[in-house]
């Protein structure tokens, strides 16, 4: 059986009109590079020949995967950290204020290592977080006394049973992409709200850097998603984007990586100026932004 799969027609829309865009590499594990292709219709970009989810777990496998280790190491990691205690609170502040509740229950998917997870705990709300990947959830557990579930048992919840369902940063790297969105939908109460976090590559950081621009992360990110390409997805599943909100620092982060990749050093300014320059056009249209939270109703009005 073929290791990796290969799109004749576009994951979200299935259009045939799809073609190569560009090539980026993997340098957080393996060096190799990967083919990325975009539907000219529903503008999507996805890794082709991405590695099955039987076979990528090996692309996870690194120190510096800061989402799966809670590493320290390196100043720009440091740096994330720092910020990631700020960002913790403005996550609860947002799930709070979408839901209109101050506790409730929440499902929280690809929890990493936990943070967050723990935050909404310490804060009265019914967690369920899950986690793939079992060095994660062991981290999870000595790190922030969290539990949590493999993604397996996604599908093994009670319908109707959340308030609210949160993916920071994992719906880019989901294999089953209709299927999970369509299980999220059903284990939404009739008045939840689905929270998706995912890069934009329609950004001005994205534009800047090209191949090199940190956030493809291919082949781990299967899924580049552009503001249209989520909202034909949505649409599709017979949900409605409501609102759309910004992650500020996700691209200063970010272009402090592809500067890395780029030049094999960090440009501290020159990266810092284009982060801040992708903010500043994105205050204008906060679709522009490196990262867009999608705040999501189950059911289109």
């Amino acid at each position: 059986m073929d290791s990796t799969v290969h799109h004749t027609h576009c994951p979200v829309c299935g259009s045939a009109s799809i073609k190569p865009k560009l090539a980026a590499k993997d340098y957080t594990v393996s060096g190799e590079k990967f083919s990325i292709w975009e539907c000219s219709d529903c503008t999507l970009r996805f890794t082709q020949d991405a590695p099955r989810l039987d076979a990528i777990g090996r692309y996870y496998k690194s120190e510096d995967y800061i989402s799966h280790t809670n590493t320290s190491r390196g100043l720009i990691n440091k740096l994330y950290q720092a910020v990631r205690k700020k960002t913790l609170k403005q996550k609860r502040q947002l799930v709070c204020k979408t839901t209109r509740k101050k506790q409730g229950s929440l499902l929280d998917v690809g929890s990493g290592t936990g943070s967050f997870v723990k935050e909404m705990k310490d804060h009265g709300w019914q967690m369920t977080g899950l986690e793939p990947d079992s060095d994660a959830r062991k981290v999870a557990k000595e790190h922030f006394d969290c539990e949590l579930q493999d993604s397996g048992e996604l599908f093994s919840l009670a319908p109707d049973s959340f308030d609210a369902i949160t993916l920071w940063h994992v719906l880019e790297h989901v294999h089953d992409l209709t299927g999970y969105i369509q299980q999220l939908k059903l284990l939404l109460k009739s008045d939840g709200r689905l929270m998706v976090a995912v890069p934009n590559y329609s950004s001005l950081d994205a534009s800047y850097y090209k191949e090199y621009w940190a956030a493809y992360d291919v082949p781990r990110h299967l899924y580049h998603f552009s503001p249209q390409a989520m909202r034909i997805l949505m649409e599709n599943m017979g949900m409605q984007i409501l609102e759309c909100k910004p992650m500020w620092f996700d691209s200063f982060y970010v272009s402090l990586l592809s500067s890395k990749y780029k030049y094999q050093r960090t440009k501290w300014i020159s990266a810092l100026w284009t982060g801040f320059r992708s903010n500043l056009k994105a205050l204008g249209d906060r679709k522009k932004c490196s990262s867009v939270i999608y705040i999501i109703s189950p059911e289109k009005s």
